[in-house]
Parts: structure tokens; sequence; C-alpha cells
């Protein structure tokens, strides 16, 4: 492991795959090396156990090992190497032209969401299912990625207070109208990975998160996963409502996904990481013989912080 890390151009991509997951080109255009020096770097890299290497469709993205020895000397290796400001600086520049594609993509296709959501598995059995996962009493309420406001809608009637956080403003504006007449419901702009929330405790932060089909366009859904833990009150719960893995990978340049769905053990690993306890998970299949729609997945987890003695649940 430390002769892996060892070299200079290996400890700059290491410490970038601690920061984000990247692909090679990605990588290229931070570090300015061809595509053979990078490609072997990350062999060594990864024969090493310093980091994980996983495929999607025609894409391979890169990672720092999460757990383990390899995650260890890593968070060592990068308390002590300092920053590289250009490295970073590029970082900065490539998230940057992923959030544009994305926010493109929403601006186009505002309109049309209620239409891309027809992909996938049926979409009363999905909010069944959402229903049924969270309390029926619901204080505060955090919709994150709210988009057309529909989640909103449909758990209000449960929640003194609903919030739905959404970074563009063509989204936001059909969730307003939707809201409309619902006194307990508000909607603001916002970036997912800096939630405008104090962090989570007794008496404050809220007592349920979701994300409902939103992680499948983010560059790094585990950091998104950290941030929405950070606001929630003690026992809270987080529900995600996203893809199982597939291979449609259209959706990739069509509807700008990031990622082809999710694997149990990786929704659990964000979870863990966040300090989450792992509750349920439940699968909404698409009808027999439907052909090319996609299977939806619901991962529960709760807050691990608990109330204090002798006050009620």
């Amino acid at each position: 492991m430390l002769r892996a890390a060892g070299d200079p151009t290996r400890l700059r991509l290491l410490l970038l795959l601690r920061e984000a997951e990247l692909t090679v080109s990605e990588l290229i255009e931070i570090v300015g090396q061809s595509q053979p020096r990078v490609s072997r770097h990350l062999k060594l890299l990864g024969e090493a156990g310093l980091l994980e290497r996983f495929k999607e469709g025609s894409w391979v993205f890169y990672r720092a090992a999460d757990r383990g020895t390899g995650a260890d000397l890593t968070g060592c290796l990068a308390g002590m190497a300092g920053e590289h400001p250009a490295d970073r600086a590029r970082l900065a520049q490539v998230r940057e032209a992923r959030a544009a594609r994305a926010a493109a993509y929403f601006k186009t296709n505002a309109e049309e969401w209620e239409r891309i959501r027809s992909l996938h598995a049926p979409e009363k059995e999905v909010e069944a299912a959402i229903l049924d996962r969270l309390p029926a009493r619901i204080s505060s309420l955090l919709d994150i990625g709210t988009g057309t406001g529909r989640m909103l809608q449909l758990l209000a009637p449960r929640a003194a207070r609903a919030i739905g956080i959404d970074v563009s403003p063509e989204m936001l504006a059909i969730a307003r109208d939707r809201i409309s007449g619902l006194a307990n419901v508000q909607v603001r702009l916002g970036d997912l990975y800096r939630l405008p929330f104090a962090d989570g405790k007794e008496g404050a932060g809220f007592d349920a998160v979701l994300f409902h089909q939103v992680l499948h366009y983010l560059d790094d859904p585990g950091a998104a996963v950290t941030e929405a833990a950070r606001v929630l009150a003690p026992e809270g719960y987080l529900l995600i409502a996203d893809f199982a893995p597939h291979e449609l990978e259209f959706l990739r340049e069509e509807d700008a996904h990031r990622r082809l769905g999710f694997a149990d053990r990786e929704v659990e690993g964000w979870f863990r990481a966040a300090g989450l306890a792992p509750a349920a998970t439940d699968v909404i299949a698409p009808p027999h013989g439907s052909g090319e729609k996609l299977t939806v997945k619901l991962w529960l987890a709760q807050s691990g912080r608990q109330k204090s003695a002798g006050r009620n649940a």
C-alpha cells in the first residue's frame, strides 16, 4: 500500500478519489496526464487495495476504499499530505460542469417530468410503499430534490410541517403550483450538498427526510446522504426511493442519469458512514412483461442519536 501511494501522481489520484467518485476521463482532465498513465496508476492503486473500481454500462467509476486498512491508510495520508490547490480547483470545475449539465436537463424537461417517471415501476405502488414506511405522524418533513413537489403533496396530510428543496427554479415553479393551498408546506431553492438547516437535535431537525428519484443524478450520492443525516432529529428516519441496478445506458445521455441504479450494499454503506442504522428494504418491480421498465427500491434507515429519557417519542 505504501509503495502504491508513494508515487506523487498516485497520491494525487488517491486524494481526489477520497473527495468524489470519478471516471478516467475526469481524472485525466484534473491531473493533466495521458489515459495510459492514469489507467496504470489506477490499476496499481486498485491492486494495493486503496481504491474500488465498479462498472456501470460503458462507464467505469473509481473511488477511494471506504473501509478496512486501505481506508485507514488513505485517511492518514490525507491528513499528512496537505492540499493540492490546482487539483482541487480542477475537481471543482468538473463538478460544476456536471451540475450545469443536470441543471440544463431539468430546465429543458421540467414540464415532461411526469413522462420520465413513467419509465419505472407503477408510481401508485411506489407511493403506497413510501406511505407504509414513513410514520403516520411527522412533525417535520424534508423532501430533498423535491422536483415537481409530488412527494410533498403525498405526505402533507401526515406532516405538521413539510419543506421541499431543489436546485432548479423551474422545478420549484411547478412544485409551488402543486402545493398551493397547503399551508403546512413550503419549497426552497438550495443545494442538497449544503442544506440550509442547522444540525438535527432534540427539539430541532427533521424527523423524516426523503430522497425520491434523486440520487441517480448525483456525482456523490454518499455525501448527499451524509448531509441529510446531519439534519435528522434524534431517532429520525431517512428514506431513499431509487432504481435497482439496471443497464439502460440511454438514460445517461438522454436523461442525465449519473448512476444506473444502486445495490443494497452500496446504500447500506452510505447509511453506516453517516451514522444511520439500516432498517428496511422494499422492492417494487414493474408488471410482468412490461419490457424495459425499471425496478424501484426503497431503503429506510434511522438515526442512531437517541432522544432524552422521559420524553415522548
